[in-house]
Formats: C-alpha cells, sequence, structure tokens
C-alpha cells in the first residue's frame, strides 16, 4: 500500500509545545509521523488529515507578533470517519467546546453533504474561532427536491444498519 501525503499541510506555531502536542495527540487523537526536538517540532496525522505544530522560536517565519488567539481569521476542516471518539476524549478531559456537536446540511453543487460537526479552540486560540471536527455523511444527488423544499428534507431518518451509527439518509 502506497503511503499517503497530503500535498497541503497547514503548520501552527504554538506558545507551548508540550501542551499543544497534548491536545492534538491525546485529545484529538493524532499519531506522530515525525518529530524533532530543535525547534520543537511534530508532523501529525490522523486518518488523512496533516497538521505540523513547532515551538514559536526566534528564528521562526512568523511575520508579526503573535498574540492569542492565535490563527485569527482561520478555520480547519478536518474530516474524520468517526467524531465520537475525539468527543468522548474532550469530554473526559472537560476540554471546553466552542460549539456543541450539531448537523448541518450544505448545498455542494450536485450533492447535498449533511455533516455532523463541532467546534474546539486548541491551547492557542487555533483555529480563528476553532478547529472544525467534521463526519460528512451523506451526499446525495437530490438537490432539487432540498432546494424545493426551502434547503430542508420534509423526513430523515436514521439508519439502523450504518458504517456511521451518525448517518442521515434523506427520503423524497
Amino acid at each position: 500500500m502506497e503511503e499517503y501525503w497530503n500535498p497541503m499541510v497547514p503548520e501552527l506555531t504554538v506558545s507551548d509545545f508540550e501542551r499543544s502536542l497534548h491536545f492534538y495527540q491525546d485529545l484529538l487523537g493524532f499519531k506522530i509521523r515525525n518529530q524533532r526536538t530543535t525547534p520543537k517540532f511534530a508532523y501529525l496525522e490522523y486518518e488523512k488529515v496533516h497538521i505540523m505544530i513547532e515551538q514559536m522560536h526566534d528564528a521562526g517565519w512568523e511575520p508579526g507578533a503573535l498574540v492569542y488567539p492565535l490563527g485569527r481569521g482561520v478555520n480547519f476542516q478536518i474530516e474524520l470517519s468517526d467524531i465520537s471518539p475525539v468527543l468522548e476524549r474532550l469530554v473526559a478531559s472537560e476540554t471546553p467546546l466552542f460549539q456543541e456537536p450539531q448537523e448541518n446540511w450544505y448545498d455542494e453543487g450536485t450533492v447535498i453533504c449533511v455533516q455532523r460537526e463541532f467546534l474546539v479552540q486548541d491551547p492557542d486560540g487555533y483555529l480563528s474561532p476553532s478547529v472544525r471536527i467534521v463526519v460528512q455523511i451523506l451526499n446525495r444527488p437530490k438537490i432539487q427536491q432540498w432546494r424545493a423544499n426551502g434547503g430542508h428534507y420534509a423526513e430523515i431518518f436514521r439508519r439502523k444498519k450504518s458504517r456511521y451509527p451518525q448517518e442521515i439518509v434523506a427520503t423524497e
């Protein structure tokens, strides 16, 4: 099997490397792909999601002063096959959620995508306002029916036998 390498990976400058590594690794579930000690750096991955974190240092590439919350104006969408384990770890650690889990429907032109998502900030305030954890749980080419109902399906039901327990199926 060929190793997956993401062609665009954000690198986040962090104020406390160990605290950020704990957040991404122990709470969100990322694994370390590689790590350096000078400066402190980790390349992290979770399924096909890649992110890098690096300790703030004098020789860094920051074009200006870094003031909390870092990453203002940026939201990262992290698509996972199941958000339940991540939510369980965050709740167990009493990490506050910026936004509670909710289901959102998006018109993507040729499909309707339903996502179960929540928002949480990392220790440096990334990502403004938060990290966005998403499960894409439905793609159906039913745009006309969806638009005819004002952007909402009249009926939805949860499948009993589904790959994802939170999968939603739209009915006509």
